[in-house]
């Protein structure tokens, strides 16, 4: 099922959120949106609006800074999972309320979520602004930035450690105990890798419209043939990186980006963990960073702090991988509708993802990047 699809016109926006929060607090007067900021990178996944809010409580002023996430034209870059999940910051405002209600990971303070396509056009949730600082990834913070100009190793190594300690206090909810039925696609109610792997494959058919992705179609196939029929079902991040943490020097003050949640094999995280490590180290030719934990280091900090075995991390990489690609048929396509690049240059097929998966699936890419 594909994700419906909005126009956003961002001209508005300011009186329509000044709008939108004088009705949501009765008890505020004369409010104002002082700035607002757009920035230009957002929009493929979901846009993003930074805002500051002045108001008058009982004659007192006040200002506090929001952020508003926006559903974005084509919907989500990500499977829908279930037809509750068809819209993408319905999702992530569910799937933060879960987490924030349950455990002690930090959220941002949800403010609410807004269905009405009155206000903006499109649906939107509003949340607190969290002051933090964001490991980069363009350029990506293993080669310039705060991680490394400024951490020491000691401080890189409690960075990695941190990051993985808050996405094993996610891990610890038991979904059986929640009311996921938003979430779970399963038709009897026990949801395994089969269902994941199913609705990528009919994702990426129905996304690639009869466009040829050999290495995609091998790496479903590789892990439909290697599923390790792993139980030890959770409800996941998604999105499980140290770019989507916000920091305060080297805590963890928000986790954020959660439309990609689903309710499958824990593990799942770790991989998706495990890519980006080595996109940013291996696959990119840059050495470790001193301090920094190897994968193995990590892997076993996780075990110690879930108190989960890690098993199969190279099937869960693998499926990190699988992921990513079906991710990049989305983007590219929305690259070239958006008239940023042109088809010749669409990267939906021909990737560094397409070619990072065929490496560890040790066949031929007939794919070669565009990007280069």
């Amino acid at each position: 099922m594909s994700a419906p699809k909005f126009t956003t016109d961002r001209s508005h926006y300011k009186s329509a959120l000044e709008s939108w929060f004088a009705q949501q607090h009765q008890e505020w007067a004369d409010v104002e949106i002082t700035d607002i900021d757009i920035p230009v990178a957002t929009g493929f996944s979901n846009e993003t609006v930074f805002c500051s809010v002045r108001r008058s409580i009982d004659g007192v002023l006040g200002e506090d800074r929001f952020v508003v996430r926006i559903e974005p034209t084509g919907g989500a870059l990500f499977p829908v999972q279930t037809p509750d999940c068809a819209v993408s910051v319905d999702v992530q405002y569910r799937a933060m309320a879960t987490v924030a209600s349950h455990t002690a990971a930090p959220i941002p303070p949800l403010i609410g979520f807004e269905h009405d396509l009155d206000i903006l056009g499109v649906p939107f949730f509003v949340m607190g602004h969290v002051d933090g600082r964001v490991p980069s990834d363009n350029p990506r913070y293993t080669t310039a930035g705060w991680v490394v100009d400024e951490a020491s190793p000691e401080q890189r190594r409690l960075l990695v450690q941190r990051g993985l300690e808050a996405m094993a206090e996610v891990h610890r909810m038991n979904w059986q105990d929640l009311d996921l039925g938003w979430l779970d696609r399963s038709p009897d109610g026990h949801p395994t890798m089969s269902h994941q792997l199913e609705l990528y494959r009919n994702a990426t058919r129905q996304w690639l419209a009869g466009r040829a992705h050999p290495v995609l179609d091998a790496g479903l196939d590789w892990l439909v043939a290697n599923d390790p029929l792993d139980d030890r079902i959770g409800m996941t991040w998604g999105d499980a990186r140290l770019g989507n943490i916000l920091w305060d020097g080297f805590e963890p003050i928000a986790v954020v980006d959660w439309e990609a949640t689903s309710l499958c094999p824990l593990e799942a995280d770790v991989g998706w963990w495990l890519m980006f490590d080595r996109m940013s180290f291996d696959d990119i030719g840059v050495e470790r960073l001193a301090g920094y934990p190897t994968r193995e280091e990590q892997i076993a900090h996780y075990e110690t702090v879930s108190g989960r075995e890690v098993r199969n991390p190279d099937y869960w990489e693998i499926f990190a991988i699988v992921r990513f690609c079906a991710i990049f048929v989305g983007l590219g396509d929305r690259l070239v509708a958006a008239g940023l690049i042109g088809e010749d240059k669409n990267p939906a097929v021909a990737n560094m993802v397409t070619a990072a998966l065929a490496d560890r699936l040790g066949i031929d890419n007939p794919t070669p990047s565009v990007l280069g």
